[in-house]
């Protein structure tokens, strides 16, 4: 098998790698092992690379931008819908930990896609995953700053007492800002930003315990019983109850869903074999057991009227809750704090969604490839140009909250679909064409690994068409309609449009296509080796090009230059 093979030379490859101190001989060799020679430094831990996920995560906020979806179920939809589908996150986890485990490389999902894929699928597949992870993670970020600008206005309509209504020109603009200002410090911070994320972390605990420790003591004398708490199933939109609890399910979907940037900063990590597979279950678990526990003292604290609280004037249903408990004064404290650890998330996963880009880039699959994969040693080591252009399409999605608020609740379940999308393909193909080709890693969960697997498919499914679905019914308007199913479903067609077109009837089409290259069969040949040429010896040479990946040689210098 082409892996073995390269193993035995990979040390012999990451001896030119380690020179410039931006990893050890083993980081280097792993890296060495998937082709790829190392380019950025390795400058997070174990600890680090969880607390980005985590950081990305920021459950509370998370939660609270997500309340729309599991509040119209009730208690029951708050707490065992967040029990039950972080149940199956964990799962997917457990999965995508072992993959992270035995090949850690940033542009893991689509790298190990093209791998255990089919030779006839590997390519378009691989090139679906990439452009899917990618939507998914700028949705992420649209999602996280959309939240920001919501929280931080909503603070300024409660130190009113209502009298300002913000327009969704002042949300866009919040937003706006906010995105800048994330590139701005995704560009500067790349020497501290390892040792931010534990700053991250515990800025995100001491909220939670703030929280679980003072709303139940804010509203001691109107707590909600146990029964209301753990069985009360409500149905505030037009779907059955049963698919209304399902919808729940969206708020630990969307809030757990940055687990795969630690795959994303595989190459950044110390011991990634190791950093990025517990990385991956510590920040699902922390979530899965924290937000248990949030859910339950939210669903005791919260105003029996649910409509009240979806409907709040504040726009916010956690900034209600908060104001029914700790008044005026404490609303605004615990809001500045929220929108605080909200800003913070958005500034980690500009990171991570950088890192999928830059990857993709480099493998020349994404438009100005040759422009984007530019690494800047000036600004220590980071992909520069990949963080601006995510920060320019998280811009452009962003103008969806310019329509209304259920339009802009697509960034959230957009992220969600094209997540899940990108997470299930390398997993199935794993299990349907690969297993033969696994190599497992220092974790691994053995026996149970295949059917841990077909389940975590299986729910990533489910989830896609729970994310595509309109929240409050059927039938829905331009203002209530998800733009989910829209925006990925364009983004899929086009991703595999732009793989498959080659020719048009119309000889101005075809000659646009031709001059513009737009048919990525001719030039997509999955992941590209950017080892050296004169490093690589003739067995391992033989041995990628009998897996199909394309072997860059000395055009590799000029490619990857440095500014």
């Amino acid at each position: 098998m082409a892996s073995e093979k390269l193993d035995t030379e990979a040390r012999r490859s990451s001896a030119m790698q380690t020179a410039d101190g931006l990893a050890n001989e083993d980081d280097a060799a792993v890296l060495a092992k998937l082709g790829y020679k190392t380019e950025l430094r390795r400058s997070f831990s174990m600890l680090e690379v969880f607390g980005i996920a985590f950081s990305i995560m920021g459950l509370l906020p998370s939660i609270a931008s997500t309340l729309s979806y599991s509040i119209p179920a009730g208690p029951v939809g708050m707490v065992w819908g967040w029990f039950i589908a972080s149940g199956f996150i964990f799962v997917v986890g457990l999965a995508m930990a072992d993959l992270g485990s035995s090949m850690p490389t940033s542009g893991g999902l689509y790298y190990w896609t093209f791998y255990y894929s089919s030779v006839k699928t590997r390519r378009p597949l691989s090139f679906l995953v990439g452009y899917s992870n990618s939507l998914g993670l700028i949705g992420g970020l649209c999602s996280i700053d959309y939240g920001f600008s919501l929280m931080f206005l909503s603070v300024i309509v409660i130190a009113t007492d209502g009298q300002f209504t913000p327009s969704y020109g002042a949300v866009y603009g919040v937003f706006l800002a906010c995105v800048l200002l994330h590139g701005v410090l995704a560009s500067t911070l790349q020497r501290v930003m390892g040792k931010l994320q534990t700053v991250f972390v515990v800025a995100n605990f001491i909220l939670i315990f703030a929280t679980i420790v003072a709303l139940p003591i804010g509203r001691a004398s109107q707590r909600n019983s146990g029964q209301y708490i753990f069985g009360d199933l409500e149905n505030l939109t037009l779907w059955p109850p049963g698919w209304n609890f399902f919808i729940s399910w969206l708020s630990p979907i969307w809030t757990i869903g940055a687990f795969d940037s630690c795959v994303h900063l595989s190459e950044e990590a110390s011991n990634a074999t190791k950093a990025v597979p517990y990385g991956i279950l510590m920040s699902i678990g922390s979530c899965w057991l924290f937000g248990f526990v949030i859910q339950i003292v939210l669903a005791a604290c919260i105003n029996p009227d649910l409509e009240a609280v979806v409907g709040t004037s504040y726009g916010q249903p956690m900034a209600q809750i908060y104001y029914d408990a700790l008044g005026k004064s404490g609303a605004i404290g615990f809001m500045v704090l929220m929108f605080v650890v909200q800003f913070l998330m958005g500034l980690s996963i500009v990171v991570a969604a950088s890192r999928q880009s830059w990857a993709f880039s480099r493998d020349g699959a994404l438009p100005f490839s040759s422009f984007l994969r530019v690494i800047s040693q000036r600004m220590g080591y980071i992909p520069l140009r990949a963080i601006w252009a995510c920060v320019a399409m998280a811009i452009i999605l962003g103008l969806l909250s310019l329509i209304a608020p259920a339009a802009a609740q697509a960034l959230f379940s957009l992220a969600a679909a094209g997540n899940n999308l990108a997470w299930g393909v390398p997993i199935f193909a794993r299990l349907v064409w690969g297993q033969h080709k696994f190599t497992p890693g220092p974790f691994y969960t053995g026996k149970f690994s295949i059917p841990l697997g077909w389940t975590a498919v299986v729910f990533l499914v489910f989830g896609i068409v729970i994310a595509c679905f309109p929240v409050g019914g059927p039938d829905p308007t331009p203002q209530s309609m998800n733009y989910t199913v829209v925006i990925n479903c364009a983004v899929w067609l086009g991703a595999l449009a732009y793989y498959f077109i080659g020719k048009s009837p119309n000889p101005i089409v075809h000659t646009f296509l031709a001059y513009n290259d737009i048919d990525a069969r001719k030039w997509f040949t999955g992941p590209r080796i950017t080892l050296d040429a004169e490093v690589l010896t003739e067995e391992q040479i033989k041995a990628v090009q009998e897996e199909g990946i394309k072997i860059e040689g000395a055009s590799a210098k000029s490619s990857g230059a440095s500014i």
